[in-house]
C-alpha cells in the first residue's frame, strides 16, 4: 500500500541504553563498576529486550503427562527464559552472593538485582528465592554441605534431575494454603516421621501458590508431630525418581506472566526437616527477610524502569510546539515521579548495606515499612508514568503494560500491606528496640529540613504507643521519613527539599505533579533521562 503521508514526531525505542548511566541514586549508594556497568548495558540491549517480549508473550505451558500417559509434571518455558535466567544466575543474582567474602557483598547483589529488575521482572522470582533459600538454609549445616554448592553456583541448568548431579540448583517457596493465605500457621499438610529416621519425613497436603515450580528444591510448611514446621522438600530424589509433588495448574495471573506459579499436591512427598520442629515460622522468616529486601529492590526497579520509560518519551516528543518534557505541567509530573523512584532505590539499597553490616534491629522495622511503602506506592507511579506516554504507553507494544501488570506483585509477595505494616507494630515491641534503631537512622539528618525534624517528632511520638488501627500510618510515615533521610544525606538539596516538602508536610491525598514552587524541576528531570550508551 502507499504511504499516505509521512510519519513524524514518533518517539523511537529506548534501546541501546546503559540503564545505570542516568541513576544518580544508584550511583550515590556506591560504586557503579565495570560489571554493574557491563549488566546495565545487557538489561538495555535489544537482545534482552526482546527476550523479556518474549518471555511474557509465551508464557509458560504445564505438562502433566507424556505420551505414554505417565506422570511428569513438567513446565515448558521459552527459549527467551532460559537466556534471562542464564544471565541472572550468571550475574550472582541467585545464591552466589553467600558465597561471597566482600563486606559489600549484599550491598553490590541488591544493586545488580534492581539494575536486571528493570530488564524483566518475573525470570527474578526464581532467583530472589535461590537467594532467600540459603540465609535458612545456612542453619542446617548438612543440608547446606549437600545442596549449598549448587545453590551459590553461578551456573544455570534447567530440567528435573537428581540435585547431586547438577552444577547449579534453583530453590522454590511453598507455603501458603487455600485456607490459609498469609496465616500459615493455618496449614493443614501433614508431615510424618520416615521409618527411615533422622531429619526424613512424608508431607501430605495441598499448598495453594508455589513460586517457580520447576525448581530443584522447595521450602515449605506441614504440620509435624511437635507443630508446624520448616521441610526443604526436593523435586528429584537421589538416583533420579520423581518426588510425589504433583503440579496440579498454573496460575492465570494478572502480571508476572514469563514466571510459572502452581498448586500443588503432595503425596508422602519425601522432604529434610529445617530447624526444630514447631520452629517453622521462625525457621522460614530467615528466608522471608531476604525475599522482602527483593519485593523492595523489585518495585524500585519496576518504577525507575517506568520513569525512564516516560522521561525518554517527554525528551523526544513534541506537543503544542515544545518537547513535553519543556511543558511545565508534565515536568512537574515527571519530578515528582524522579523523586519517588530516587527515594525508593535509596531505601532497597541501604536495607542490603544493613544486610552486610548485620544491622539486625534496624531491619526489623526498617523491611516492614519499605515493603509496605515502596510496594505499595510503585502501582500509582507507574500508573502515573504510564499516562506520561499517553495512548501509545497503553497499548501491548510498549513495555508499560507489562511494567503496570507488575507493579501491585511486590506488594502482595510475602504478606500483603497489612502484614508488613502489623509486622512493623509488632517489631516495635521487641528488645532491643528497633524504634530507637530506627530513630538513631534518621538522627543524622536533623536539622537540615523543617519537614523533616516535624516528622521525626510524629514518629517519635507514634513510636511510644503503637497498635494495629494506626499500623498503615506508623508503616508509611516510618518509611517516608527513611527515604527522605537518605536522600537529605545522599541526594542534591533540591530533591530531599522537594520530597520532604510533598512527603513530610500537608495532608490529604494529592496527584502527581501537585508541587510547591521553588524548585528546579527541569534539572531533576534531566538528572534521572536516559541518553545513548
Amino acid at each position: 500500500m502507499t504511504p499516505t503521508h509521512v510519519v513524524l514526531n514518533q518517539v523511537p525505542p529506548l534501546v541501546g541504553v546503559d540503564v545505570t548511566a542516568a541513576d544518580p541514586a544508584l550511583a550515590a549508594a556506591g560504586p557503579v563498576d565495570e560489571s554493574l556497568r557491563e549488566l546495565g548495558s545487557l538489561a538495555g540491549s535489544a537482545e534482552t529486550i526482546e527476550a523479556a517480549r518474549l518471555a511474557n508473550a509465551c508464557s509458560p505451558v504445564l505438562r502433566t503427562f507424556d505420551g505414554t500417559g505417565h506422570r511428569i509434571d513438567e513446565v515448558e518455558f521459552h527459549p527467551a527464559w532460559h537466556t534471562l535466567m542464564r544471565h541472572a544466575v550468571g550475574a550472582g543474582l541467585a545464591g552466589a552472593t553467600w558465597a561471597s567474602a566482600d563486606p559489600h557483598a549484599h550491598r553490590r547483589r541488591a544493586a545488580a538485582f534492581y539494575v536486571w529488575t528493570q530488564a524483566e521482572a518475573g525470570h527474578l522470582c526464581p532467583i530472589s528465592m535461590t537467594y532467600a533459600a540459603v540465609a535458612t538454609l545456612r542453619e542446617s549445616p548438612e543440608l547446606m554441605a549437600e545442596f549449598g554448592p549448587g545453590l551459590t553456583s553461578l551456573v544455570y541448568q534447567p530440567g528435573l534431575t537428581d540435585p547431586s548431579g547438577k552444577a547449579g540448583l534453583l530453590a522454590g517457596m511453598s507455603m501458603t494454603e487455600k485456607q490459609g493465605g498469609s496465616d500459615v500457621r493455618a496449614g493443614t499438610t501433614r508431615a510424618v516421621p520416615d521409618a527411615a529416621g533422622g531429619d526424613i519425613y512424608r508431607l501430605t497436603g495441598h499448598k495453594w501458590f508455589t513460586s517457580a515450580p520447576m525448581n530443584d528444591l522447595f521450602l515449605t510448611l506441614a504440620q509435624a508431630p511437635g507443630g508446624l514446621t520448616c521441610f526443604l522438600l526436593p523435586r528429584v530424589l537421589p538416583g533420579g525418581e520423581r518426588n510425589t509433588m504433583a503440579l496440579q495448574r498454573l496460575k492465570d495471573k494478572l502480571g508476572n506472566r514469563s514466571n510459572a506459579s502452581a498448586e500443588v499436591e503432595y503425596d508422602a512427598a519425601m522432604a529434610h526437616r529445617v530447624g526444630d520442629e514447631g520452629a517453622g515460622v521462625r525457621t522460614i522468616l530467615r528466608m522471608v527477610t531476604m525475599t522482602r529486601l527483593d519485593c523492595v529492590l523489585g518495585s524500585a526497579g519496576g518504577l525507575r524502569a517506568a520513569l525512564s520509560q516516560a522521561t525518554h518519551h517527554a525528551a523526544h516528543r513534541i506537543a503544542f510546539g515544545r518537547r513535553l518534557a519543556d511543558q511545565p505541567a508534565m515536568t512537574a509530573v515527571l519530578a515528582d515521579l524522579a523523586v519517588e523512584s530516587w527515594a525508593s532505590t535509596s531505601i532497597g539499597l541501604r536495607l542490603a548495606a544493613a544486610v552486610d553490616a548485620g544491622e539486625t534491629t534496624l531491619l526489623r522495622i526498617a523491611l516492614p515499612v519499605s515493603k509496605f511503602w515502596v510496594c505499595k506506592q510503585a502501582v500509582p507511579a507507574v500508573a502515573e508514568a504510564l499516562e506520561c506516554l499517553g495512548g501509545n504507553g497503553y497499548v501491548e507494544e510498549s513495555v508499560m503494560p507489562r511494567l503496570f501488570r507488575e507493579s501491585p506483585l511486590n506488594g502482595i509477595w510475602e504478606g500483603s500491606g497489612n502484614v508488613a505494616a502489623l509486622d512493623a507494630v509488632r517489631a516495635v515491641t521487641r528488645s532491643p528496640d528497633p524504634g530507637e534503631a530506627l530513630l538513631a537512622e534518621l538522627s543524622p539528618a536533623l536539622g537540615v529540613d523543617r519537614h523533616f525534624d516535624a516528622a521525626v517528632t510524629r514518629l517519635r511520638a507514634r513510636l511510644r504507643d503503637p497498635d494495629e488501627i494506626s499500623a498503615r500510618e506508623l508503616a508509611g510515615s516510618a518509611a517516608r521519613l527513611f527515604g527522605a533521610s537518605l536522600l537529605l544525606r545522599s541526594a542534591p538539596a533540591q530533591v530531599s527539599g522537594l520530597y520532604c516538602a510533598t512527603r513530610l508536610a500537608g495532608s490529604g491525598a494529592r496527584a502527581y505533579g501537585e508541587l510547591p514552587r521553588g524548585f528546579d524541576l527541569a534539572r531533576i528531570v534531566a538528572a534521572v533521562t536516559p541518553g545513548p550508551d
